[in-house]
C-alpha cells in the first residue's frame, strides 16, 4: 500500500496555502502598491534559502463526507533562511488574511519563530503588515465572551532583543500589537506613503472626536522624527536592501562577534583636507558627515536614525574591515547641545553597541545639555543621566576624538573615566565646565560691575581667560593624553579597532537593551 492518496493531499493543501487569502484579496492588496508576503520574503532573502514551517497552518473547510474542499491559511508566514550568507528567521505577516491580525493559530507561529530565533541564536526579521493581537471585535461574537489582553509572545521578544539581532519593517498600516512589533527592535523601517503605525487606528481615533487620515495619524513623516522607527524609504525594496546591511554590521547573536568584512581601504590613508575642517570662528558650523565618512573606511557608514535627535550623528561603519558604532556631534542643531530626543537616541545606540560587542568611535563637539525654559520643562536633565549612566554601564572598547567643544555635564559622558579608553583632541578642541561666553558674566560679575568701563574690563578678562584655554595648556596638565594632527585620525583609528578587537568577549550582556 502507497502513501501516495496522503502525499498528494499534501502537495494540494500546500497549493490552496500559496493562494493566500484569494485572488481578489490579492488584487486589492497588489492594487495598492503593495507586494504579497511571499513575495516579500522571496525578494528578502537568498535565493532559494528559505524553508517554510507550519505552512499547513489554517482552517479547512470539509465536506459532509470529511473531503477538504477549501483552505484558509494563517495569516503569518515564517520560516528560516539566508540573509548575506547567514542564517535568520523571517516572519511575515498576510494583510490578504484578516488583516494580518496577529489572533488566532498566528499567535503560536509567533512565539514558535521568535523562540526559534532565540535557540538557535539567529537573526530575527519581521515583515510587518498587521493589527492588534484581539483581532476583529467580531471575536467577542464568536467566541461568546471577551478576553482579556495578554502577550503571550512578548517574552520571547524581550529575550530577543537581549541576544539576537532584531530587524522589523513597517510594510503597511500596522496597530497595537502589529506596531509593539516594530518597535521592539534593534533597527526599524518604514516605507514613505504605504506604511503607517499608530495604537489604535482612523476609525478608533475619531470616536475621540479626531477626524483624521492614516498618514497624518502615523505615517514616516511622524514616527522617523520621533524615534519610534528608525528610518524611512521610498519603497519596500529599498527597506530590504537598508535591513540587509544592518545585518551585516552585526554577529549572529551576542555569543558571536561581528564579522570582519574584507579589507579595502588603506589604514594609513589621509585626508588633507582635515587639517581646515574645523573653522577657527567657534561661531561657524561645519558638516560632520563627511568628516565622518573621511575617517572610516569609504563607503561604509550606514546611518541610523537620520531624521530625530539631530544633535547627534549615530550608525554603523567599519574601520579596517572592523564593525564600529558611530556617535558624531552636529553643531547644526542646537550648536550642538543636547536636548531630550538626542539623549534618548545616544542612549538607546550605546545599548545596541554595548549588546553585540561593537566598539565605540565618539567625534565629540558637545556644548552641554539644551538649556532654556522649553528643555527644563522637558525634563532634560533626567534624560541627560539616563545617556550617562548608559555611558557608565557600558563595557565595550571606546575611543573619543575631541574636535571641538566638551562643555558641561553632557561633554563628562563623552567616555567612561573609570576605566582605560583611547581619546585624542584635535587642536580646534576647547573644554571646560562652562562656555566663556556664558560663564564669564557670572564668574566676574563684581569685578565686570565694579569697573568704571563694564565693558572694556570684560573684554579685558575674555582675552586673558581665552590665553588659559590653548589645549596645549591642558596637555601639559595631562588633562588631555595627546593632541593629533587631524589627518591622523584614521591611522589612530584603525590601531583603536585592531588592538580591542582580540579583547572582546561574547556573551550576554548584564543588563537588557533598551528599545
Amino acid at each position: 500500500m502507497s502513501w501516495q492518496p496522503e502525499i498528494d493531499e499534501l502537495e494540494y493543501r500546500k497549493k490552496l496555502a500559496l493562494a493566500l487569502g484569494g485572488p481578489e484579496k490579492v488584487k486589492r492588496h497588489k492594487d495598492a502598491g503593495k507586494l504579497t508576503v511571499r513575495e516579500r520574503v522571496d525578494l528578502y532573502v537568498d535565493k532559494e534559502s528559505f524553508r517554510e514551517i507550519g505552512s499547513l497552518t489554517g482552517r479547512g473547510q470539509y465536506d459532509a463526507q470529511g473531503k477538504l474542499v477549501g483552505f484558509t491559511p494563517s495569516n503569518l508566514v515564517m520560516g528560516r533562511a539566508m540573509v548575506n550568507g547567514s542564517p535568520v528567521v523571517v516572519v511575515g505577516d498576510d494583510f490578504t488574511v484578516r488583516g494580518g491580525a496577529n489572533d488566532g493559530v498566528v499567535g503560536d507561529k509567533l512565539i514558535y519563530a521568535e523562540r526559534m530565533a532565540h535557540d538557535l541564536q539567529i537573526p530575527m526579521v519581521r515583515l510587518v503588515d498587521g493589527t492588534g493581537g484581539g483581532g476583529s471585535v467580531k471575536n467577542i461574537e464568536l467566541k461568546g465572551h471577551t478576553l482579556i489582553p495578554t502577550m503571550k509572545v512578548w517574552e520571547h521578544v524581550v529575550e530577543n532583543l537581549m541576544t539576537v539581532p532584531v530587524v522589523a519593517m513597517a510594510l503597511g498600516s500596522v496597530a497595537g500589537m502589529g506596531a509593539a512589533r516594530v518597535a521592539a527592535s534593534h533597527y526599524s523601517v518604514m516605507v514613505k506613503g504605504t506604511s503607517q503605525l499608530f495604537n489604535a487606528g482612523p476609525p478608533v481615533v475619531a470616536k475621540i472626536g479626531e477626524v483624521i487620515d492614516k498618514n497624518d495619524l502615523g505615517g514616516s513623516q511622524i514616527h522617523t522624527r520621533n524615534g519610534v522607527v528608525d528610518d524611512e524609504v521610498n519603497s519596500e525594496q529599498e527597506a530590504f536592501e537598508r535591513t540587509r546591511k544592518f545585518l551585516s554590521y552585526l554577529p549572529k547573536s551576542v555569543f558571536d562577534l561581528a564579522p570582519r568584512a574584507e579589507v579595502q581601504d588603506d589604514p594609513h590613508r589621509q585626508e588633507e583636507w582635515l587639517i581646515e575642517a574645523i573653522p577657527r570662528d567657534p561661531r561657524k558650523v561645519y558638516k560632520i558627515r563627511p568628516i565622518v565618512e573621511a575617517i572610516v573606511d569609504k563607503g561604509s557608514f550606514f546611518e541610523i536614525g537620520k531624521h530625530w535627535g539631530k544633535a547627534i550623528v549615530t550608525g554603523l561603519a567599519r574601520v579596517d574591515g572592523w564593525s564600529v558604532a558611530i556617535v558624531a556631534s552636529d553643531p547644526y542643531f542646537y550648536g550642538g547641545g543636547w536636548d531630550k530626543d538626542t539623549t534618548e537616541k545616544f542612549t538607546r545606540f550605546i545599548d545596541l553597541a554595548q549588546t553585540f560587542h561593537i566598539p565605540v568611535i565618539n567625534f565629540v563637539d558637545i556644548a552641554g545639555f539644551q538649556i532654556g525654559s522649553a528643555a527644563e520643562k522637558a525634563g532634560i536633565m533626567r534624560y541627560g543621566v539616563r545617556a550617562l549612566s548608559a555611558v557608565y554601564q557600558a563595557t565595550i572598547p571606546w575611543c573619543s576624538f575631541i574636535i571641538r567643544r566638551a562643555y558641561g555635564v553632557a561633554a563628562a559622558g563623552h567616555q567612561h573615566m573609570g576605566r582605560h579608553n583611547f581619546r585624542y583632541a584635535w587642536p580646534s578642541g576647547n573644554w571646560g565646565s562652562l562656555p566663556i561666553e556664558g560663564g564669564l558674566d557670572v564668574a566676574y560679575k563684581a569685578e565686570i560691575e565694579g569697573a568704571d568701563d563694564p565693558v572694556q574690563k570684560r573684554q579685558e578678562i575674555e582675552q586673558r581667560v581665552r590665553r588659559l584655554t590653548s589645549p596645549f595648556l591642558s596637555a601639559e596638565a595631562f588633562v588631555i593624553e595627546d593632541i593629533i594632527d587631524p589627518r591622523e585620525t584614521r591611522r589612530l583609528a584603525c590601531e583603536f579597532v585592531n588592538t580591542v578587537i582580540p579583547l572582546l568577549k561574547p556573551g550576554r550582556n548584564q543588563f537588557g537593551y533598551r528599545p
